[in-house]
């Protein structure tokens, strides 16, 4: 038969509304109490009913999680990385996928924090970077963390994770740089995604810094996706004075641009280096593996998660900034030198 928090409460010692607080993760109980309560909990194999426990109260235990990226892995490291903190304070995950470009985005959204009862939103781009739409989810009295890329914050209006895309993308041109290429194309991300520009500016400033010439004709627009890898670094290749290495947004595009050389006949590394971003499986399934940066997603989100659950606890303010610098990882796709 399963056991219930009578069964808990009674085995323990304790209140009812005792265990209802170890088990809300609440910091009024005594340490010695809480490890006595989950020492039962745990010999019970106590699950709390979720469902019952927000209807029964005004307090929600859903966290949401609202998404239009077109980048699968990305998508289910987040996923998996909420789940993992919710699972471990008693939430449950509402997943929720849309198309951000919709005109009746923000009423959809609204309908959704209404109908759900849930007790805050994880916003990743492009969501977390449309002020607008924020703002207005905001006004519902809802709680929000949002992960963005940027070295700080736009404002206060709730906890942010920062993407430091603008360091780890200088870091990733300097390592191209230092390998003796001047010449090194860029494909860009998506344009409504501030990652796309902070990468792009920061692959700008390393060439200023090494006095290399910025030529406009090497950076070619596109999306996040395997497709525009293959047409952008067909376009790049075509050009008269081809680069010798390219820098693509992500590992998808590093990874598209490679199946495009590769049909070209060109040698990876030896006539041209690769580079993508985000340690996605794509960069290590593709031969030669692709350098790349190390954006640990899983982990932010879990970080994230907990901090909007700690918001929602008031135990945590709007203030709260936690920022990630993705660290440059050298692979087979940019390893060896250029012949001068």
């Amino acid at each position: 038969m399963k056991a219930t928090i009578n069964d808990v409460a009674k085995q323990a010692g304790v209140s009812i509304k005792t265990v209802s607080r170890v088990m809300n993760n609440e910091q009024s109980v005594r340490q010695t109490t809480r490890e006595k309560v989950l020492k039962i909990v745990k010999e019970l194999q106590y699950q709390p009913n979720l469902a019952a426990r927000s209807l029964a109260g005004t307090k929600s235990y859903s966290i949401a999680y609202v998404y239009d990226n077109p980048n699968a892995y990305y998508v289910i490291d987040m996923q998996n990385g909420i789940l993992s903190a919710c699972k471990k304070q008693g939430y449950e995950l509402l997943i929720h996928p849309c198309n951000a470009k919709a005109d009746n985005i923000l009423e959809e959204i609204t309908n959704m924090v209404r109908h759900s009862r849930i007790a805050g939103l994880v916003l990743t781009p492009p969501f977390s970077e449309m002020p607008e739409f924020v703002e207005n989810i905001m006004a519902l009295d809802v709680n929000i963390v949002r992960i963005m890329s940027g070295g700080s914050a736009p404002d206060n209006f709730s906890p942010c994770i920062m993407i430091n895309d603008h360091k780890a993308a200088l870091s990733i041109t300097q390592h191209l740089i230092d390998l003796g290429h001047k010449r090194i194309g860029f494909i860009a991300g998506g344009a409504e995604h501030k990652s796309t520009s902070e990468r792009l500016q920061g692959y700008k400033q390393a060439l200023a810094n090494n006095n290399i010439t910025i030529d406009e004709q090497l950076i070619v627009e596109g999306e996040y996706s395997f497709e525009s890898g293959v047409q952008g670094a067909k376009r790049l290749m075509a050009e008269n004075s081809r680069p010798t290495a390219i820098f693509s947004c992500n590992d998808e595009i590093a990874a598209g641009a490679l199946f495009s050389a590769r049909l070209m006949n060109i040698a990876i590394p030896e006539q041209l280096a690769i580079a993508g971003f985000e340690n996605s499986p794509f960069s290590r399934q593709t031969w030669p593996k692709l350098t790349t940066a190390n954006q640990p997603n899983r982990e932010i989100a879990e970080n994230a998660t907990n901090l909007l659950i700690a918001l929602t606890r008031k135990q945590v303010t709007n203030s709260i900034i936690s920022q990630y610098t993705p660290q440059l990882i050298i692979r087979d796709s940019t390893e060896k030198k250029l012949n001068q």
